[in-house]
């Protein structure tokens, strides 16, 4: 697994918490954007990271 494999990852997580938070306070389109916002920025934290 590469470095750019575990920003995915991480960007995915990130998003179906978001989900789940989202569908707790019944704000799922809220709640998906915040964790797809998270999830790109923790992407571009592990792309820059060096190898």
């Amino acid at each position: 697994m590469n470095k750019y494999d575990v920003g995915w990852i991480a960007f995915v997580g990130c998003m179906f918490l978001g989900i789940g938070i989202g569908m707790l306070f019944d704000r799922i389109a809220a709640g998906t954007m915040i964790g797809m916002g998270t999830g790109f920025v923790m992407v571009a934290l592990f792309n820059r990271r060096k190898s």
